[in-house]
């Protein structure tokens, strides 16, 4: 009976590369959200900034006073109008010039509806670049 040597076989070595699997399923799945987000984050609104290298406003621009009271009522200027020739001037505004500004002056009771309504006889008539007029606030004095 011999005894011989006893071989061991070397355990499994340690891999020195990288596995490119994992980060290729993660990157993956990356893309898959960014292709599914990317239309939720355009904004359906569509504004029209005016461009300006100082805070002054340019007073040779085209626009049409609307205000409405606590009641709902529109105001065209100081004259009062009710919906069909409110819907008729801001038409013939738009026919004049189509770059015309709506300014709107709403009472801060007049609901939301309402400020809603006359935007839309707005859009309707033509006219787009719509701007909100408000008072400026008050610094508070300790």
């Amino acid at each position: 009976m011999s005894f011989g040597r006893l071989e061991r076989s070397q355990g499994p070595q340690p891999m020195s590369d990288i596995n490119m699997t994992p980060l290729v399923d993660v990157m993956l799945v990356l893309v898959v959200i960014l292709i599914m987000t990317a239309p939720l984050l355009v904004g359906a609104v569509k504004v029209d900034l005016p461009r300006s290298e100082g805070t002054s406003v340019a007073g040779n621009t085209a626009f049409i006073a609307l205000s409405i009271d606590k009641s709902g009522q529109v105001f065209v200027g100081e004259q009062p109008l009710q919906a069909g020739p409110l819907v008729s001037a801001l038409e013939t505004a738009a026919r004049q010039n189509p770059e015309t500004e709506v300014q709107l002056r709403a009472d801060s009771a007049v609901p939301y509806g309402r400020v809603v309504e006359v935007m839309g006889a707005a859009h309707k008539a033509g006219l787009y670049r719509i701007g909100f007029v408000a008072e400026v606030a008050q610094p508070a004095v300790p």
